[in-house]
């Protein structure tokens, strides 16, 4: 995949917004295309540099996600900015060719039970589609992501061994995958499971870009993310306003929330490019698009001063103290 343009930032993880597919699409109140592209247009605003904008998915399982080729037609292309759109199957990816996205997410579940409540199909089946799919892309020249949903643990099966997960990315990576997103789809992660999990991932598949996407279903999201930076994850997925889930997925809540993640690494001092006041502002302004008091805390309690657009608080700290010692 060529991230060139979208370089994760040397200090930390790069954060990938995926409110306008992942989080709309369990929300009771489908948005329009237009409604869809303004949030992605403030999401860039704000500061994204990776946006998951669409879902290339029959709009009658979910009819969130209705009209993605509309959505893309609305958008403006600025310098540096990627889109990406979900596909799980070739019908899917023979859509995405044509919308203009530069990258697309295939998702292959760890679980056959969740793999066929999810998309119709077995973990097996699931991946030879993907080799079709991932053929495709190639062959239109966009870039293949491919997310193992369920890697922490299935809402049927329960706990998912780590070396099948392993497997997975060794098969999907031998397949096309430029990139793995390894997915806590329902939030039963802890951090420890997650610096297990990228290390073997990274052993496996020591070339490809690895990305951790979190749900704080258990309130342990944020931790895992954490875990995920220092692991060398190069990519975190956020939702504004923290909305989102699977509608497959019992009790499968929202994702960890952008401006909550991003105040977060900022205070660790990690740059993300993303402004922290445009982000919090955005998750309030979607909240009251779908008449729902969002998850996300920091449009709540504002950021703690100093911390703004980058991280900087380390920084200001030792400004700081080099007033005071004047």
């Amino acid at each position: 995949m060529d991230n060139s343009s979208a370089t994760a930032p040397t200090s930390g993880p790069g954060v990938v917004e995926v409110a306008p597919r992942d989080g709309l699409q369990n929300e009771s109140r489908a948005l329009s295309p237009q409604e869809r592209a303004v949030l992605i247009e403030r999401a860039v605003q704000a500061g994204a540099r990776r946006v998951e904008a669409v879902a290339f998915v029959h709009p009658g399982r979910v009819p969130q996600m209705a009209g993605a080729e509309e959505v893309m037609a609305l958008l403006k292309r600025p310098d540096g900015v990627r889109y990406s759109g979900l596909v799980l199957n070739t019908r899917g990816m023979e859509r995405a060719s044509g919308s203009g996205v530069h990258e697309i997410n295939y998702a292959l579940v760890a679980s056959d039970t969740f793999s066929r409540r999810n998309q119709g199909m077995g973990t097996d089946e699931s991946l030879r589609t993907w080799e079709r799919v991932s053929a495709l892309a190639d062959r239109a020249g966009i870039g293949r992501s491919l997310t193992i949903a369920a890697a922490f643990g299935c809402p049927f099966e329960g706990e998912i061994a780590e070396s099948r997960v392993v497997e997975l990315v060794r098969l999907g990576v031998a397949a096309g995958a430029e990139e793995i997103v390894l997915a806590d789809t329902i939030g039963v992660g802890a951090p420890d499971a997650v610096t297990r999990l990228l290390a073997a991932v990274r052993a496996e598949a020591p070339e490809v870009e690895l990305r951790c996407h979190f749900h704080n279903t258990r309130n342990t999201g944020y931790a895992n993310a954490v875990a995920a930076a220092a692991a060398g994850a190069g990519w975190l997925d956020s939702s504004l306003g923290g909305i989102g889930g699977c509608p497959f997925a019992p009790a499968a809540t929202g994702n960890i929330a952008t401006e909550d993640l991003v105040y977060l690494l900022h205070r660790m001092g990690m740059d993300t490019g993303i402004d922290l006041e445009s982000a919090a502002t955005t998750g309030s302004w979607l909240g009251g698009v779908l008449g729902i008091a969002v998850p996300a805390l920091l449009g709540r309690a504002g950021p703690f001063p100093g911390t703004g657009t980058t991280a900087g608080t380390a920084a200001g700290a030792a400004a700081a103290g080099a007033e005071e010692g004047k």
